[in-house]
């Protein structure tokens, strides 16, 4: 009798892997803006990209990384944004603050995944 048991065990733990296997995942993406609550128009973009099966449960952790500027390549610091580019005077100032603020940010991967525009 306890063959029959872990027989009928072992054919259920089977099935509940290849059901697992079989199931369809979504490919999730997020894109938002990170601006300066005091300038509005100095901006960043940011993108987390995931995927969830059909229960919406995190199946491939988030994939999160900035913008840069000028060229829309992937940077994985915010600082990697401004990489080869600056804005002389006041406008430097203002995109280097926008990145400190970023930077100092609790729970950052949470707001790429889950906002639209967030203001520092």
């Amino acid at each position: 009798m306890k063959n029959i048991g872990a027989s009928v065990s072992e054919v259920l733990t089977q099935g509940k892997k290849e059901q697992a296997e079989e199931e369809e995942y979504r490919q999730m993406e997020n894109e938002m803006i990170f601006c300066l609550k005091e300038a509005p128009e100095y901006q960043i973009s940011a993108v987390a990209e995931w995927a969830e099966n059909s229960r919406g449960d995190i199946v491939v952790e988030a994939d999160t990384y900035f913008r840069h500027i000028l060229t829309g390549s992937r940077c994985e610091s915010v600082w990697g944004c401004l990489t080869g580019w600056s804005e002389p005077g006041e406008g430097q100032e203002k995109w280097e603050t926008l990145c400190e603020r970023i930077e100092k940010l609790d729970g950052l991967e949470e707001i790429i995944c889950d906002e639209k525009r967030y203001e520092v």
